[in-house]
């Protein structure tokens, strides 16, 4: 272990020396997440309109999502090695092309000229190379000494709550305004002849111009640009330009290219799963990572289809839902920017984390009894506590659990732990919604929750380490 701390105050020290020579590397970091948060949160305003136009059951759509994230989970830690290999800037530069090609074709899925469930389907398949968060991880963990990483990972979570806020927002109200809607077009086309409360105009120009209007390519064309995918693809292409020039080559330090593999042993392949299944085995590290899985999966479930309740069982329209998530983000941005911090510096992570699994069973009691939009209100400082408490410590807990070597591979399994709910959640979440309705999500999520705590009361969770 000494050695493991020593190689570790070696990398942190040339990765503190890349920091100073390029200031810009971690803010400019921060604002690629929080770009690429933002498109997220306008896919899922797009979505639940999409496939209902698309003519998309629940079931259906939780295959959808289902397919999704299984080629994100296998995807992940597999791309967390090819970043370790290639550096930061082809990591980057690689995920944000993987999410643009996501995003076109969503956009000719929305498209009455194309075949929309076609491309609905293709949409799924960039999903392999959609790894912006855990590209930013290794970057923060690369340029950061050990006593500021918590802060500074904490700090993705901040990037979410703004790409919440900005992404709702902005799907929410431009799929409301301007979304695949042809009733909106018939009026904007029509309105030279049909507008109800003008009078026909019959001149040679405007005739002219309803005939162009009325083109078939025109549509088809209009109602892509209204698309709000296009707004994410644009912005996903600037992400990608910005990683091209402005992400340096590397961020590895100097000192930990040596260690890289030993003389004469083989290069260690992207697909080497040993060495991933080696980190879990640790000491201390897979009691610690089972509870981040099986106490969020609940959550997980419930949020895997929240698009699909927030239309059906919530009843509210785009923009509504829009604001809806906007709430969400604004107390993220409250609670991991401020309250768990404060929390942190007065509590032991195991006070914390115990804290976390028993706000979900409460809140999973409260989601059993919820039956509109304003009961969710309630419960949502709640869950949003519970979510960000549990993901702060744990993955304090699993990176103080490793050495400095296998840091990366670490936070590259913590962050597949949301594709594995997007592969589980959305199909096992569409099933139970679809045979139970919304309370069954509270039920399992009470139940679940209350025998990790019995196993937290049971089971020593270390102590907060006060040289970290």
């Amino acid at each position: 272990m000494q050695g493991a701390e020593a190689r570790q105050g070696q990398g942190q020290s040339s990765g503190g020396t890349g920091t100073r020579g390029r200031p810009w590397v971690i803010p400019l970091t921060y604002a690629l997440v929080a770009l690429e948060f933002t498109c997220l949160f306008m896919r899922f305003s797009i979505l639940p309109y999409l496939s209902r136009r698309l003519g998309l059951d629940a079931v259906t759509f939780g295959y959808l999502q289902t397919t999704f994230g299984l080629l994100q989970l296998l995807g992940g830690p597999m791309f967390g090695r090819f970043a370790d290999q290639h550096g930061a800037r082809v990591a980057f530069t690689l995920s944000f092309l993987g999410s643009s090609a996501f995003y076109l074709l969503l956009a000719a899925a929305c498209s009455p000229a194309l075949p929309g469930m076609a491309f609905f389907w293709a949409s799924r398949l960039p999903a392999v190379l959609m790894h912006t968060l855990p590209a930013a991880q290794m970057v923060i963990a690369d340029l950061s000494a050990p006593k500021d990483r918590p802060a500074a990972l904490a700090r993705l979570g901040l990037c979410l709550g703004v790409g919440a806020i900005l992404g709702s927002l902005l799907g929410g109200t431009l799929t409301e305004a301007c979304g695949p809607q042809p009733h909106r077009w018939r009026i904007c086309s029509g309105c030279w002849s049909h507008h109800p409360t003008q009078p026909p105009l019959r001149t040679h120009a405007t005739e002219r111009i309803r005939r162009f209007l009325s083109h078939p390519v025109l549509r088809a064309v209009a109602a892509v640009i209204q698309c709000p995918a296009i707004v994410a693809l644009g912005g996903n292409l600037l992400g990608a330009g910005l990683s091209f020039t402005c992400i340096p080559a590397s961020t590895k330090g100097a000192c930990e290219h040596p260690q890289a593999a030993l003389p004469g042993s083989p290069k260690a392949s992207v697909f080497d799963l040993k060495a991933i299944a080696h980190v879990l085995l640790q000491p201390g590290v897979l009691p610690v990572f089972l509870i981040k899985v099986v106490s969020g999966l609940p959550s997980g479930l419930f949020m895997a289809m929240f698009p699909i309740i927030s239309v059906d069982f919530l009843q509210l329209q785009a923009a509504q839902a829009g604001y809806l998530m906007s709430f969400f983000g604004v107390l993220q941005l409250v609670v991991q920017g401020l309250v768990i911090g404060r929390l942190s510096s007065h509590f032991s992570e195991g006070a914390l984390l115990r804290a976390s699994v028993l706000a979900f069973s409460m809140v999973g009691l409260a989601m059993a009894l919820m039956s509109s939009v304003f009961h969710f209100c309630l419960l949502m400082p709640g869950l949003v506590f519970s979510l960000c408490a549990l993901n702060v410590v744990t993955d304090s807990m699993l990176t103080k659990a490793v050495s400095a070597s296998d840091t990366g591979t670490m936070l590259g399994l913590c962050a597949s732990v949301q594709p594995l709910t997007q592969t589980l959640g959305p199909t096992l979440g569409g099933f139970l919604y679809h045979n139970f309705g919304v309370p069954i999500f509270g039920h399992v999520q009470l139940a679940v929750n209350f025998l990790t705590l019995l196993v937290l009361w049971k089971w020593p969770v270390p102590r907060k380490n006060k040289d970290h």
